[in-house]
C-alpha cells in the first residue's frame, strides 16, 4: 500500500495530544482595534478540537 500524503496547512494547524487534538483561537490576527481588551484577553491560548472533527484531521495528518 502507498504512503498517505499529509496535508501541510493541516499539520502546521493542529497538535496531537493525549486527549486529541488543539488549535489555535480565530480572531486573533488583524482588526484588534475594534475587539474589546476582554475579548482579545479570551482568544489567547490554545482550545481543544471539537470532537465532531477529530475524524477529519486524523485523515488529513495521519501520522502526527
Amino acid at each position: 500500500m502507498m504512503k498517505l500524503k499529509t496535508k501541510r496547512g493541516a499539520a502546521k494547524r493542529f497538535k496531537k495530544t493525549a486527549n486529541g487534538f488543539k488549535r489555535k483561537q480565530a480572531f486573533k490576527r488583524h482588526i484588534l482595534t475594534k475587539k474589546s481588551p476582554k475579548r482579545i484577553r479570551q482568544l489567547r491560548g490554545c482550545v481543544m478540537v471539537h470532537a465532531s472533527d477529530v475524524a477529519s484531521i486524523r485523515r488529513m495528518c495521519p501520522y502526527i
